[in-house]
């Protein structure tokens, strides 16, 4: 296995207690209020927030563009750290959003305009059923302490603001507060409303940040887990086609319902790559080489090797140049969906039409099965759980990922 690999995971192994409470299944053990979370033994996060950018409208020519700078953004990841990327569609909290953007009421005789205005600002925003659709940048660091997390965020919250802006986007960082709502919106859905959070008055009372985020219940079975009167399923992409189209992403979270789709993300340092892909090709070259031989041997001197392992030498190749050549980098994913649904029968429906999108797009989704807490858990804190791990690598064309 890639050394970087088994250093994550050796790094995330830790002892499995089982939790006694609702609070206790959250792995969060601290939190600062400008927004660090504790999520594990000398390991913190830190999430970022992002604006989309229009680029399923954009020509040709900008979304090749868009296509390198988002390159970039992935080859400047850290080698060192975990990165998950998070889309999250969620119900609007109405009262916020008209706090926020919309229009107040001056009763100058210009009320109608701006009712009209704000009209179209929320129809703007609100998809049907009031759905709405939030991104992030969660980076998570084993540090030994918090100030070295916190310059090490620093650093990167720089870096991902530098590279957001060529985008054409704005990323922002989250505190604690902000990072404690998308918590509790998922949570406790259909209570957005009712969210407030102070950590002083939390400390001085001897409150527990958990009390106000976690649901009633959580009772996880084979396939599904029951989060207070919902429903949930978490999904992953076990099989993909050759080329993975932008598509894919853009129609699973066009889904309308309460779901988080995430890909996390591990990049390989350069030389640790160019050891892989080099040991890879020199298998490939070893098996053609030996098969040859056998061809020899019995006098068949004109045979052609065959289309399978011409393949796999000319796609060994193709990523070492891409290594060596093009400045691109290896990377270690997983992509994992979690949907929650009011009854059994509407989740059930929900994971199907998930299923067909994915088969749409020669993408096999699958359910986790007995590993629902492990797929709940890295919504929170950017652990990579341990199947389906997939490497890939930029492509030449814009509507498409190599994988």
């Amino acid at each position: 296995m890639i050394k970087t690999l088994n250093n994550i995971l050796r790094q995330d192994r830790e002892k499995f207690v089982v939790p006694k409470s609702v609070q206790q299944a959250i792995p969060i053990q601290a939190v600062w209020e400008n927004g660090i979370f504790k999520i594990g033994r000398n390991k913190f996060s830190r999430t970022y927030k992002f604006l989309d950018i229009n680029y399923a409208v954009a020509s040709r020519e900008d979304k090749e563009t868009m296509f390198l700078d988002y390159s970039e953004l992935l080859n400047a990841f850290d080698s060192g750290a975990t990165t998950k990327i998070t889309i999250n569609n969620h119900r609007l909290n109405r009262q916020d959003f008209e706090r926020s953007i919309l229009l107040a009421m001056e009763e100058d005789g210009l009320d109608l305009y701006r009712k009209e205005y704000n009209d179209m600002l929320l129809g703007k925003a609100t998809g049907a059923d009031s759905m709405v659709q939030e991104k992030y940048v969660t980076v998570s660091v084993y540090k030994k302490t918090i100030e070295e997390a916190g310059n090490y965020f620093a650093r990167i919250g720089t870096d991902l603001k530098s590279h957001f802006a060529r985008l054409g986007s704005k990323c922002v960082e989250m505190d604690a507060g902000d990072r404690l709502r998308v918590l509790h919106d998922f949570y406790r859905t259909g209570e957005e409303t009712g969210f407030y959070f102070d950590l002083r008055e939390s400390m001085r009372k001897g409150h527990s940040f958990k009390d106000i985020i976690c649901p009633d219940s959580l009772e996880f079975e084979k396939d599904y887990f029951r989060m207070g009167d919902r429903y949930g399923r978490v999904l992953f992409l076990r099989e993909y086609a050759s080329y993975i189209k932008d598509e894919l992403i853009a129609e699973l979270t066009d889904f309308n319902r309460n779901l988080m789709l995430s890909i996390d993300v591990i990049p390989i340092s350069m030389d640790e790559a160019v050891r892989e892909v080099e040991n890879r090709l020199l298998g490939v070259e070893t098996n053609i080489t030996n098969w040859q031989r056998r061809q020899n041997a019995n006098n068949n001197f004109s045979a052609v090797i065959p289309y399978d392992m011409e393949q796999q030498r000319k796609e060994s190749k193709e990523f070492l140049d891409d290594l060596t050549t093009r400045d691109q980098r290896m990377m270690v994913g997983v992509l994992t969906l979690v949907h929650t649904a009011d009854t059994k029968e509407q989740l059930d429906a929900d994971t199907d039409a998930l299923l067909a999108i994915g088969r749409k797009r020669l993408c096999q989704m699958a359910v986790l099965r007995y590993q629902q807490m492990d797929g709940l858990t890295t919504r929170r804190n950017c652990s990579i759980p341990i199947h389906s791990f997939w490497a890939c690598r930029g492509a030449a064309s814009p509507s498409a990922q190599r994988c």
